[in-house]
């Protein structure tokens, strides 16, 4: 048994005496699990090219099932009559009478995911006719969009399928020969309108990630590489590709080969303009795929040219775009903690102009992609699901052409009100940067009171904390109804102020991220009652890194949970699935610069952590393996540090069992609660 084995077996072997000296139920935490199990989440919205008709998934009678309304939410009903089936991902046809979905109601052998396999379904809204059933899969489905001629459908396909197509889902056994023996490859799959036999329509050696067509319906472009596909979305490269002849793909977009800003960096959401001569993507730096944000760029779509910069120095992140005519884009971006969608006029020359049309502080999404809305054939038009902190999920529709404030029209959770307290945007300057982020105020607070304060840290680095109703298991929000205030900062690396500030903490992980974070603790406790003597530290993802980095720099934090964090990026580098995305950030491999990977590794500072620190991660975790976890708590506990180390059997980097979200969280309170209040331990 290797190293690396036997650390994950210790762990796990840790974690079985942990799980049976799990806290004692506290019924505070049995009041906000139960409060946060009554939302009913919205898995996508589609609006009908004609704007007439609305189409959402939403979970009934603990089922994800299909409806259909008027564009303003009347008349809801269901669409089909069964029971028991989950039903996803709506999608209209260009005619906006034919529903595509995927359901699993034909049963068959268990999906990768709850349920069963899923295939891909239509009903006719003009008849009364049942859905039909065009194919019989066997493998994971994702990504069902009809081609524009309304004749077909495509949809990303991994056959045979033994997981998601995803780095955050539970890794399968690494076993047999590693990156040859058992690599599932996605590609897009079409299959006739009228049903039949799904094809693979993109090359057998490429893994795609998404894609979308031309408006013609005679190309497709897609975002791809060699597998595995875990690991290379950070390396893919931007194709365009003819769906008929004998013609073959066309690199349009290989940043490895480019010069300048884009050079080496990441391209998703691609997007052909109605005329078919250019794409449109998001470029810049993502430390993780789905978690999109960069600059907007376009490219020839024969690819016969270098892409262009049509949003240099923009001082927001955009996420995703459609194109609204040949010279004009809409785009959903993230603008300091909020969410905005806008207007981007694209000269012949020269860089776009933006034109707000709503901005909201919510988090939005119609269920495809980050921040991916519904839009109508005449972009007059979107369809989003949006949440906030203080109001949980809901279909919304704006008005695109009068610049209207955007309108629930369901009421799924209305009666829902939050347990915690209320959320507060705070702003600050650290270093020259602007930096944003979300408190939560305790729930009752009053203000002749001081108290705790816990910093929570997103992950990513390349992502940021948008208002959003939470879910099930551990985060902010719980912490906020335990009487904590809950600050949820976003420091440099984060979206939200230009690619510019993405990328300022490349090669300086943990330093001034850390800063611009304990610069607005500073700010926060100006006016606010918080007790310095009370402050905790907590994050997942990154989050972690920074957790455990963090309490080897400063002794400011009495408390601290890491989960899923990196303690040592130099042996993480050899140990995760997915060590292509830190060339970008660290500028070059462990093996040709390891100072670089060192100076960021919280365990080679380990003789100045003092703070009791909890650290949790999946046993199965891809993103951030568990001997990361098992490192920083073995140091830990060598230094006479108060710590414990959970793993999670099964979990991947995001927890799929409801019983280990709530486990996490409830260990998390009894923690924090031990650690942090008043005349608590120290």
């Amino acid at each position: 048994m290797n190293w690396i084995a036997a650390a994950v077996a210790l762990a796990c072997a840790g974690a079985v005496h942990a799980e049976k000296a799990a806290p004692a139920a506290d019924p505070r935490i049995a009041s906000i699990l139960d409060n946060l199990g009554k939302v009913r989440p919205i898995e996508s919205v589609a609006l009908s090219p004609d704007g007439r008709h609305l189409a959402w998934t939403v979970k009934t009678n603990g089922k994800i099932v299909l409806e259909l309304a008027d564009a303003d939410g009347r008349n809801a009903h269901r669409v089909t009559s069964s029971k028991g089936c989950r039903e996803l991902s709506a999608s209209w046809a260009s005619d906006s009478r034919h529903l595509a979905f995927l359901s699993d109601c034909a049963g068959g052998k268990p999906g990768v995911e709850e349920g069963k396999q899923n295939d891909v379904y239509v009903v006719d809204i003009d008849t009364k006719a049942a859905p039909q059933r065009l194919t019989k899969l066997n493998g994971y489905v994702d990504g069902l969009e009809w081609r524009p001629d309304g004749k077909a459908l495509a949809f990303l396909y991994v056959p045979n399928a033994t997981r998601r197509a995803s780095a955050t889902a539970a890794a399968g056994p690494q076993v047999g020969e590693i990156g040859v023996d058992n690599v599932e490859v996605q590609q897009v799959a079409m299959v006739d309108a009228r049903g039949g036999e799904a094809k693979a329509i993109t090359p057998n050696g490429l893994h795609v990630y998404e894609f979308s067509f031309s408006a013609d319906s005679g190309r497709l472009a897609y975002v791809a590489a060699q597998p595995p596909g875990d690991n290379n979305w950070w390396v893919a490269r931007l194709y365009a590709q003819p769906l008929s002849g004998e013609a073959k793909a066309v690199t349009v977009v290989d940043t490895a080969r480019l010069d300048g800003p884009l050079k080496g960096l990441q391209v998703a959401v691609p997007r052909f303009s109605p005329d078919g001569s250019r794409i449109a993507f998001i470029g810049g730096l993502m430390s993780d795929q789905g978690s999109t944000g960069g600059d907007i760029w376009t490219v020839p779509s024969d690819g016969s040219s270098a892409p262009v910069d049509v949003t240099p120095g923009v001082r927001t992140t955009p996420a995703w775009l459609s194109w609204a005519g040949n010279d004009r884009l809409i785009v959903s971006e993230a603008v300091a903690g909020v969410s905005r969608v806008s207007s981007y006029a694209l000269p012949a020359q020269g860089a776009a102009t933006a034109t707000t049309l709503f901005e909201l502080p919510m988090t939005i999404g119609d269920g495809r992609l980050s921040m991916s809305l519904s839009l109508d054939a005449k972009t007059e038009k979107a369809a989003f699901n949006a949440s906030s902190f203080e109001r949980a999920f809901e279909v919304h529709v704006a008005d695109l052409a009068g610049h209207a404030a955007p309108q629930a029209v369901t009421s799924f959770n209305a009666g829902l009100k939050p347990s915690w307290g209320k959320a507060e945007s705070i702003t600050w300057n650290n270093e020259g940067h602007d930096v944003q982020g979300w408190l939560l105020y305790p729930a009752d607070y009053d203000a002749s009171k001081r108290y705790g304060m816990i910093v929570s840290i997103h992950g990513g680095p390349a992502a940021s904390v948008l208002p959003r109703w939470p879910g099930v298991g551990y985060g902010p929000a719980p912490l906020s109804a335990l009487g904590y205030f809950v600050f949820m900062p976003n420091p440099r690396g984060s979206y939200g102020q230009g690619e510019a500030f993405v990328q300022a903490n490349r090669k300086d992980f943990g330093y001034g991220d850390l800063r611009d974070v304990l610069a607005g603790v500073d700010t926060i406790e100006k006016s606010h009652p918080v007790d310095d003597n009370r402050l905790g530290l907590t994050g997942w993802s990154y989050g972690g890194f920074m957790t455990m980095f963090s309490v080897t720099q400063t002794q400011r934090f009495r408390a601290a949970v890491a989960g899923a964090g990196i303690s040592n990026w130099q042996s993480y580098y050899g140990q995760n699935l997915i060590d292509q995305w830190m060339t970008p950030y660290f500028g070059a491999s462990v093996y040709d610069d390891p100072q670089v990977y060192a100076k960021s590794s919280a365990i080679n500072f380990i003789k100045s952590a003092k703070t009791p620190t909890l650290v949790v991660v999946g046993e199965r975790d891809a993103e951030t393996p568990a001997p990361q976890s098992f490192e920083f708590w073995h140091a830990l506990r060598a230094q006479g540090v108060p710590t414990s180390l959970v793993v999670y059997p099964g979990e991947g980097h995001g927890f799929a069992q409801d019983a280990h979200r709530k486990d996490v969280l409830a260990r998390a309170l009894a923690w924090f609660d031990r650690y942090l209040s008043a005349g608590g331990a120290h």
